[in-house]
């Protein structure tokens, strides 16, 4: 008969498991888990120095579009153009910054 869980807090199974045979039959624990670990790379990939610049310069110019569309200062007044041009270069700047290694 099971015991309840109210009686007897904790592990149910002990830890670690059933050690595993290997493939050749030896006998003896293999050291994988039986888990997929992805391969390490090479060498770290990394970015070069113009990408943090150009995510800056996105999210500076879709700022000021923006900013700059409600005060009214660019031409042809306030207008829903400058706003999707402006949320266009913030969107491009969290495109990049994922991106960045």
């Amino acid at each position: 008969m099971p015991r309840k869980t109210k009686d007897a807090p904790g592990r149910v199974t002990p830890k670690g498991g059933h050690p595993r045979r290997s493939a050749s039959g030896g006998g003896g624990a293999t050291t994988s888990s039986g888990r997929y670990t992805a391969p390490i790379p090479r060498e770290m990939r990394s970015s070069p120095r113009w990408v943090p610049v150009l995510i800056l310069v996105f999210f500076g110019v879709g700022l000021l579009s923006i900013v700059l569309n409600y005060l009214g200062v660019l031409p042809g007044g306030t207008s829903n153009v400058y706003l999707f041009i402006g949320l266009g270069c913030i969107v491009a700047g969290f495109i990049g910054a994922t991106r960045y290694h």
